[in-house]
């Protein structure tokens, strides 16, 4: 804490503490100094220079002007003031004016001027542009108008008779000469001040007029110069190169090119005098600002010692002697607020240097003293209050910052029933300390106002320089500037940005506010659909999302897709470190049923997703984002928006969809998965393997992808795509050990229900498996009368009851492959013989193989039995003709082979499949076959496990035959030892025509519902 204030050392004057001075005394004007109607402050001589500093450019011009006036002389009768706008000019000429008329009566004139004598009955003359009316004339008295300046002069100087000098000159808008305007002046003191040229000028558009008012200052000029007590001051708002920036900037630069050649005809250059420079500024505002300021030593030295103290930490600008020069010399100012008003606020170009700053000062100093703050050992930047309504007008009116407002309300000064950020960090963060939030937004505010860009705003060492004082503490100035820089709306939130605000709200903090409004329920809502989406459709595994218990995840093989439970994130997260099974994923993979008193069978057809707890966080926020997009992509939102902003929420609102994918596929990246090698060494046979990062955003919206590479990486998984598993490992490690065979349909379950083994996506990986078992001669299938083995062409695996895979060891033991000899051999038709197979193929022999690798024969095969059984077909003296294979072929070929041998009808139709599977299916589709009496033989033989032999003799009808299949079939599949043969026989009364289409309606109602292989024999009638 400073060991002295402000307060103690200064005395501000009554009307600033009032707040009582006028807005007239912010603005002096020539016109109401003159005629004595103006403010007390400007109208009063001894008032005037009370309250002004004795600047040494006043001091300047009051010596010669006064002096040229008294007679004394002076190197020039013109005087030009060269100021920026606000920059004491008005003031000065207020200085000559009270000066000429009454200077020897002004108690404190030495303070200004030292002369032998002070001028005395000086006639003033003033012309303001600001006040003149060249269309409609000026009203001066006695009736007079005056419609151009050497009117209002002459008037001025000459009453009524002074101006019917140059009436015809006024009222004709044409300047007089300069012995006119020197009879006007006649042998008196005269001080001729010409204010606002520029605006005069814009008044007269029209080049007339510009022609006059450089006639009229030639003679002008010519006058004073030709009369030893007259002067003529005029101001001028140009910079050094000629150029103006104020509202009448062409005017100006027109009366300064004027002036210019005036000066290189006559030779005779006017005397450039600047009433006030920058570096007495401090003290003009000093002046009138307080009644007394006392320098405090130590305040000073507690300064400078924190500056040196944090050089590293602060950016002072300054540092040792010109340091404390400047602070002395700006107190009770902080150097940085005097040099912010006069470096930034003064380049816009309604800020009038030192009268702007009057106004902003005056304000604050009052509303410092007013609060009191405890910390004001000087007036920083930081205590222009923009939460007082005078001041914040101050910038945003008077200096048409307007665009600020929402800024300021936001993040500065809110209104009442409204804190604004910075109000809110302060009592969240700074109670009972300094509010070092507002102090952060307050100086930036400041800093922000200015007219280039590049001076808009400063660095975080800058900001640390101007709020660091004896009662602040640096460590909360920077805690309060990441505060407050996170949750501004409106600060410059682009890269390398210094602080400074926008008069628009930074999108990613009208982003962030909208997102605090999102509901929570719709978050939820969104969360969900959304991880459904993700890892749900037409993937690799049928997804149950987010089960409550083993009830929600049946245990059935579905759409033949493994499954995968994904386990909703508010429900489980787990972190880098899990020993154990989680007990709501150990419950569902054990248990099934509503209740879950089941066991669960179907273990290794079942995958967990879980989420990553740390990632819970980041996934709800991109969620929240999201949906503050969708809102503010919304028309009547967008239209609230400046235009570039509108574009970069469109934009946003495309990628937050992308962001959520990637968000939900980072956060759900832990796969619980079936495995010998339980997590922990537990019971429950589950492991656990984790998506890296970067794997996880791969494809966003494709989640199902990482798994299953994940999955196939570490070898659980096997896709259509992958190389079948080895068939020896199948073999070993499923019941085909033991057994040596099975069905397929009862193999490929095994892969539902070990966790030892792959799991399958689908059921391609066994289909390629078995094949592989096929071609290496691991394993022998056999469905419906088929036998596949090692060097057979490839079958196509049917996945059934039906289908029958054993084990090479079992198949040769149990004479199913290699095959068993024939065990007869039909009688080879002689050449040119239409039976003869090779009839009509030249000296190629047998007909083509069918498609499928099915040779079609006329050759009886027995169907599975052991070697030496054969099977028993139909004898009869008629001429037939047969064939095996493909049971479509089959038939194909004997009709064809009759049809070739000129036989017009077929009196019986003979069916021997090769599987007992086949043989029942058939019972079910011959009864659609119109015209014909059907009958069925069958003999079946097998040994039990219990090694009883049981034989079944089938003769008769169709509908008896059909009666006993849910007996056989499982009876046989069980079977040690087995022998079938069975015959389906087709009587045609009438004989089946060959010259139509009928043997093809048979043939396609035969084969409609399968694609059996059998031997066949048609027999032609005698």
């Amino acid at each position: 804490m400073a060991s002295t204030t402000i307060f103690d050392n200064c005395q501000p004057r009554q009307d600033i503490l009032n707040g009582t001075m006028s807005e007239a005394e912010f603005a002096a004007r020539l016109g109401p100094v003159l005629s004595g109607q103006g403010p007390p402050d400007y109208v009063d001589a001894r008032r005037f220079f009370a309250n002004t500093y004795p600047t040494a450019g006043l001091k300047e011009l009051l010596g010669q002007v006064l002096g040229r006036l008294s007679g004394l002389g002076s190197s020039s009768a013109v005087f030009r003031l060269d100021t920026s706008f606000g920059g004491g000019k008005t003031h000065g000429l207020i200085a000559l004016i009270h000066g000429a008329r009454e200077g020897a009566s002004v108690p404190n004139m030495d303070e200004f001027v030292s002369l032998p004598d002070m001028p005395a009955g000086t006639s003033v003359a003033a012309f303001d542009g600001e006040a003149s009316d060249p269309s409609n004339g000026r009203i001066m008295g006695d009736g007079i108008r005056a419609f151009t300046p050497w009117g209002e002069i002459a008037y001025q100087i000459g009453g009524a008779a002074g101006y019917e000098i140059v009436r015809k000159s006024d009222e004709m808008r044409r300047a007089p000469g300069a012995d006119t305007l020197a009879e006007v002046f006649g042998d008196r003191s005269v001080l001729v001040v010409l204010d606002e040229l520029g605006e005069y000028l814009r008044k007269c558009p029209d080049a007339h007029g510009r022609d006059q008012i450089s006639a009229f200052l030639k003679a002008l000029f010519a006058a004073v110069e030709s009369r030893p007590r007259a002067a003529v001051v005029f101001t001028l708002a140009v910079r050094p190169d000629g150029k103006a920036t104020d509202a009448f900037a062409r005017e100006n630069e027109e009366i300064s090119r004027i002036v210019g050649e005036l000066e290189s005809v006559s030779g005779r250059k006017a005397t450039i005098l600047n009433p006030t420079s920058d570096d007495e500024t401090a003290a003009v505002l000093k002046r009138r600002l307080f009644e007394r300021v006392d320098v405090p030593k130590s305040t000073v030295d507690e300064y400078c010692q924190l500056w040196t103290q944090y050089r590293d930490r602060i950016d002072a600008g300054h540092q040792g002697v010109e340091a404390r020069t400047g602070l002395e010399a700006s107190y009770p100012f902080h150097p940085d607020l005097l040099d912010t008003l006069t470096g930034k606020t003064a380049t816009l170009a309604d800020f009038q240097r030192v009268r702007g700053m009057l106004r902003i000062l005056a304000k604050t100093v009052a509303n410092v003293w007013a609060a009191r703050p405890k910390d004001a050992a000087l007036i920083h930047t930081h205590h222009v209050d923009l939460g007082d309504e005078g001041i914040r007008r101050e910038f945003t009116t008077r200096l048409n910052q307007s665009a600020y407002d929402s800024a300021i309300l936001n993040d500065i000064d809110g209104k009442a029933g409204r804190a604004a950020l910075a109000a809110s960090i302060d009592a969240d963060r700074f109670s009972g300390l300094l509010p070092y939030a507002s102090y952060v937004a307050r100086t930036v505010f400041i800093h922000t106002i200015a007219y280039n860009n590049e001076l808009r705003g400063l660095t975080p060492a800058q900001l640390r320089y101007s709020i660091l004082s004896p009662a602040a503490d640096l460590s909360f100035v920077a805690d309060a500037e990441a505060a407050f820089i996170q949750g501004s709306a409106y600060l410059d939130d682009r890269p390398g940005a210094p602080l400074r605000f926008n008069a628009e709200a930074n999108l990613t903090q009208i982003i962030a506010r909208e997102e605090r409004g999102v509901d929570t329920e719709a978050m939820r809502v969104e969360a969900d659909s959304r991880i459904k989406e993700i890892f749900g459709g037409n993937g690799s595994f049928e997804s149950i999302p987010f089960p409550a218990g083993a009830f929600d995840v049946p245990d059935d093989i579905g759409d033949g897709k493994p499954r995968l439970a994904i386990i909703h994130h508010q429900a489980l997260g787990i972190g880098n470190v899990v020993d154990e099974v989680p007990e709501l994923i150990s419950t569902i993979y054990q248990r099934k049923g509503q209740d879950g008193g089941g066991l669960r069978q179907l273990r290794n057809n079942l995958v967990f997703l879980v989420a990553d707890e740390r990632h819970v966080r980041h996934l709800t926020a991109t969620i929240s984002r999201h949906l503050a997009l969708q809102e503010l992509k919304r028309p009547d939102r967008l239209s609230e928006l400046a235009d570039h902003q509108k574009a970069q929420v469109i934009e946003l609102a495309q990628r937050s969809q992308t962001d959520i994918a990637v968000a939900i596929q980072q956060c759900y990246r832990h796969l619980f998965y079936p495995s010998r090698t339980a997590l922990g060494g537990g019971s429950v046979s589950l492991d656990l393997a984790t998506i890296d990062q970067h794997s996880a955003s791969e494809r966003p919206g494709s989640g199902q992808t990482q798994i299953v590479r994940q999955l196939t990486e570490i070898g659980k998984l096997r896709t259509p795509e992958d190389q079948p598993d080895l068939p020896q490992f199948v073999r070993d490690r499923t019941p085909l050990k033991r057994t040596g065979q099975m069905t397929a349909a009862d193999l490929r379950a095994e892969f539902r229900r070990d966790p030892s083994l792959p799991m399958h996506v689908g059921d391609d990986p066994f289909k390629k498996l078995v094949i592989k078992g096929i071609n290496d001669g691991i394993f022998v299938y056999q469905r419906e009368g088929l036998t596949a083995g090692k060097g057979d062409p490839v079958p196509s695996i049917v996945i059934d009851g039906s289908s029958i895979i054993s084990t090479a060891d079992y198949a040769r033991d149990h004479g199913i492959f290699p095959r068993p000899a024939k065990s007869s051999e039909p009688k080879d038709p002689a050449p040119g013989d239409p039976a003869d197979p090779g009839f009509g193929q030249g000296d190629h022999g047998a007909a083509p193989a069918p498609a499928g690798g099915n040779t079609v024969t006329d050759v009886a095969r027995p169907f599975v039995g052991q070697p030496g059984d054969s099977l028993v077909a139909p004898t009869t003296t008629a001429q037939t003709f047969s064939g095996e294979g493909v049971l479509k072929d089959a038939l194909s070929t004997v009709f064809q082979r009759a049809r070739a041998a000129k036989i017009e009808k077929v009196s019986r139709l003979a069916l021997t499949p090769f599987e007992v599977g086949h043989f029942f299916m058939l019972l079910n589709v011959v009864e659609s076959v119109p015209g014909a009496t059907k009958s069925a033989n069958a003999t079946i033989e097998f040994e039990t496990v219990a090694k009883s032999i049981i034989t079944m003799t089938i003769e008769g009808a169709i509908s008896d035959a059909k009666q006993t299949r849910e007996y056989v079939e499982p009876q046989l599949r069980a079977a040690t030892e087995k022998n079938v043969s069975a015959t389906i026989q087709l009587d045609f009364a009438d004989g089946l025509a060959l010259g139509g289409d009928e043997p093809e309606k048979i043939i396609e109602r035969l084969t409609k519902f399968g694609a059996s292989a059998a031997f066949v024999e048609v027999t032609a009638e005698a």
